[in-house]
């Protein structure tokens, strides 16, 4: 542990030893600490700013071709 970091380790233990405050305290520790669930790729996909982006894709019959 850094030395400047005891402090805040002294003041979140604080906090989360006070009735009034342990709720909100670690509610905001497991929001910024713990890892987020990994997401499948169908949830990624579903969860992409896709608003304005062309998905159509025109049918293309290829060229005409001499034999």
């Amino acid at each position: 542990m850094r030395k400047e970091d005891a402090n805040l380790v002294r003041e979140i233990a604080s906090a989360l030893r006070d009735p009034s405050r342990h709720a909100a305290t670690r509610s905001a520790l497991r929001k910024h600490i713990t890892p987020s669930p990994a997401k499948s790729f169908k949830g990624l996909l579903a969860s992409a700013p896709l608003a304005g982006i062309e998905l159509d894709r025109s049918t293309d019959f290829g060229r005409e071709n001499d034999l």
